[in-house]
């Protein structure tokens, strides 16, 4: 075993993290914890999980994967990385203290903290490894399909995404995160699993996974067919600072939709209720934001307040529209997107 200032480094399996609980892996990992095992093909497959202390399908899945392999060899060598323990011991994202260990790697807009070099030291140590693929697992704090991230529309990565399923997202956004750091190294992509520790997202992680430690190669053509529903994110829409919202509290200054992440992925009409202003508190802007990569802000293309309702003022489709207030404050409320 290894310790650096940011992280662990180990070669061998603990027994312990076979069955430990993500609450519980802080006691066996006190810090972020890279572990290397070999396979019968060298260029190792990258998987990250737990970036966000409360998406917790990704360490079922590797523990499941780790009780399979443990008297056999593994088909590709495989590099895991558990992140934010720290976290996971409070069940949450992150804590108040920490940067979002999924905005912290090459090319992230925060400045060099501890987590941004460490990130950035796995990044070149996995590429002297030749790695084969990178994979980063994740849940949603509202009801979404399972689907996969791209941050590149290239052959490799347009394959490695819709093996995963057939609903494909390219986005640029969050700036820092771990499939964008990796792209430039290997095919690159997030599993979005649906919510953390439900059955079928663990088991669909596993397949996905195995699928990728048995793989000769990556086809550099896309195989890009009807089979594929490829989306393209326009903006992050997050809410203004000074605006207090609330999906209970009538009183706030934005009171959201009741089950707001049902128009999760559906093509949605002009005039589609999403919440309500209070007009105890009149609103002189817009109460959300709508950020392209470039930085220009289109809420006012997509949302309208009328009689104190904020509408959709044209048709657009949501995803990612999330029932965690905190994770709101911490992050972002959802994205628009289009179909490619």
């Amino acid at each position: 075993m290894s310790i650096d200032p940011g992280i662990i480094r180990l070669g061998q399996i603990p027994e312990a993290l076979l069955d430990v609980s993500a609450t519980e892996l802080h006691r066996l990992f006190p810090q972020p914890t890279l572990l290397h095992l070999d396979g019968q093909r060298s260029d190792p497959l990258f998987v990250s999980v737990l970036l966000h202390g409360n998406e917790t399908t990704g360490l079922f899945a590797v523990q499941t994967l780790l009780k399979k392999y443990l008297y056999k060899p593994w088909p590709r060598a495989v590099s895991l990385f558990f992140g934010n323990v720290q976290a996971a011991k409070a069940g949450l994202r992150h804590l108040d203290n920490q940067p979002d260990f999924n905005r912290i790697w090459p090319g992230t807009e925060l400045g060099s903290c501890t987590e941004t070099r460490w990130a950035h030291a796995i990044v070149d140590e996995m590429a002297d490894r030749r790695v084969f693929a990178s994979i980063d697992v994740h849940n949603n704090s509202g009801r979404n399909p399972h689907y996969s991230c791209l941050e590149r529309l290239d052959g490799p990565s347009l394959n490695l995404g819709v093996l995963f399923d057939r609903l494909v997202i390219y986005s640029p956004y969050p700036k820092g995160s771990q499939t964008g750091a990796f792209a430039p190294a290997c095919p690159s992509v997030t599993l979005e699993c649906g919510y953390p520790g439900e059955t079928d997202g663990v088991k669909h992680a596993v397949e996905f996974i195995e699928t990728c430690l048995r793989l000769s190669g990556m086809p550099s053509h896309p195989r890009i067919s009807q089979a594929m529903d490829l989306f393209n994110t326009l903006a992050q829409v997050t809410v203004r600072d000074e605006v207090n919202f609330s999906y209970s509290e009538p009183q706030a200054d934005l009171l959201l939709r009741e089950s707001l992440d049902e128009l999760n992925f559906v093509e949605l009409p002009p005039g589609t209720f999403l919440g309500k202003l209070n007009p105890i508190n009149p609103q002189t802007l817009l109460p959300l934001i709508a950020l392209t990569d470039g930085g220009k802000d289109i809420a006012a293309e997509y949302f309208h307040v009328a009689n104190n309702q904020l509408i959709l003022a044209k048709s657009a489709m949501l995803c990612m529209l999330s029932m965690d207030e905190r994770i709101i404050r911490q992050d972002c409320l959802g994205y628009l997107m289009e179909r490619i």
